[in-house]
């Protein structure tokens, strides 16, 4: 399974998403949005001009700001 994270280090969504994958030793990459202008805008374009974070992919679909009990489901 093939999992991005784009958020920031300030988001407290993104801490708990970061901290779940480490829960359960899922690897995922995290990209800073914050420190990197490519993920920002790829965030906006995902997000219709918004910077809605975290936005995850999961095997190559998008999803934003999904909740723990969803991430759950899409990885089991």
């Amino acid at each position: 399974m093939k999992v991005k994270v784009y958020g920031a280090d300030w988001c407290s969504d993104c801490i708990i998403v970061k901290n779940f994958f480490n829960s359960i030793k899922m690897k995922f990459e995290y990209i800073d949005i914050s420190i990197d202008e490519k993920a920002q805008k790829f965030v906006e374009e995902a997000n219709q001009g918004k910077r809605v974070i975290p936005t995850i992919i999961i095997n190559g679909e998008t999803y934003i700001n999904p909740s723990i009990s969803e991430l759950n489901k899409l990885i089991k």
